[in-house]
């Protein structure tokens, strides 16, 4: 059985790890490299780094930060944010990153995928999807951009079989609904998108307990559950997590 992924995501402005509940209030929670190194050492599985700023103050990624935490981690790097041409995402790459995530810039040029996947292949090029309830889209949720703040045209579930038949080999779904409230993933929409597409869905937005986690790997049909306050808090550490998880028998890798 494949094991089950833990990803620990650290969202970063001006130089600055920060977290808040649906892309709101924003606080300063450290120093992503030092917190990428702890995270490493704790035996986290992947790291994701996104740049929630870039996309909206219309500038590239942050290549000398990007390339200082990928000097911390020896285990898939996924970077995001700003990302909006194949020079980007070559020199993101570069600079140490093993995947890169298009979210906002995605939406704006779908052919970014296909040329990123076919210069770079498949798993390099992660679709990020931030979606909320919507009643008015035929599966109930639409798609939003630069850091949840505008509303697109876009279906979730048709945006991500789209974003996959352009060459996506992995889809990071963001729940702005659940974002940071520690309340528990969108099972509903995680298995939906799950369900639809051929590649790897890791879960976004409300992990607050290891249950909540089991649930979107089980439920869900997760194949990965992506974190950030419940270690950023100090309540669990990655170890903390997977023993749990383990114990309920969810293969994970200890």
């Amino acid at each position: 059985m494949l094991k089950k992924r833990i990803i620990v995501c650290l969202d970063v402005k001006d130089g600055r790890t920060t977290k808040g509940v649906k892309f709101q209030n924003n606080r300063d929670i450290g120093d992503p490299v030092q917190m990428a190194a702890e995270y490493y050492r704790q035996g986290v599985d992947e790291l994701v780094f996104y740049d929630i700023m870039a996309s909206a103050r219309g500038r590239g990624p942050i290549l000398d930060l990007i390339a200082r935490v990928a000097s911390q981690v020896f285990i898939p790097f996924c970077v995001g944010g700003g990302i909006g041409t194949v020079e980007d995402i070559r020199s993101t790459i570069l600079a140490g990153a093993e995947k890169v995530s298009l979210n906002s810039q995605a939406v704006k040029n779908p052919s970014l995928i296909t040329e990123g996947a076919r210069i770079f292949g498949n798993q390099c090029i992660v679709l990020g999807m931030d979606a909320a309830r919507d009643s008015a889209m035929p599966s109930g949720y639409r798609v939003y951009i630069n850091g949840g703040r505008v509303k697109t045209d876009l279906d979730a579930r048709e945006w991500a079989l789209k974003a996959v038949e352009l060459g996506a080999g992995e889809i990071v779904l963001n729940s702005i609904d659940a974002d940071g409230t520690k309340a528990g993933y969108e099972l509903t929409l995680t298995r939906m998108i799950a369900e639809a597409v051929t590649v790897p869905v890791i879960a976004s937005g409300g992990g607050g307990t290891v249950q909540h986690m089991a649930d979107v790997l089980t439920e869900g049909r997760a194949d990965a559950a992506l974190i950030a306050t419940m270690v950023h808090s100090g309540e669990y550490t990655v170890g903390s997590i997977k023993r749990e998880l383990s114990a309920a028998g969810i293969p994970v890798r200890l």
